[in-house]
């Protein structure tokens, strides 16, 4: 299983996706994620762009899920932009 962290950036296929799930819970095949994509319709506060080498890419936080950790590849993290992630989670969350 591969050890994925709250905030690191892995490869499903061709699309990246964040780890949005926290790090305090116990081991599970899966992880929830949410989408990195580049022609996303983004909101304010739900949708940050958040940069990945060169490209700037759009959280798409409405597509949330869960995915098996063995089909994740890690490739970065995002660590800079968890202010801006856990800000999106609650407005989906809570509206806020």
């Amino acid at each position: 299983m591969e050890s994925l962290n709250r905030f690191d950036i892995a490869a499903y296929g061709d699309v990246l996706m964040v780890v949005v799930e926290g790090d305090l819970l116990p081991p599970d095949p899966a992880v929830v994620v949410m989408p990195l994509l580049r022609d996303y319709p983004a909101v304010s506060r739900l949708n940050p762009v958040i940069r990945v080498g060169e490209a700037e890419l759009i959280l798409a936080t409405r597509l949330i899920a869960a995915v098996r950790r063995a089909r994740l590849r890690r490739v970065g993290i995002a660590v800079d932009s968890g202010d801006e992630i856990t800000r999106a989670v609650d407005v989906l969350m809570g509206g806020v």
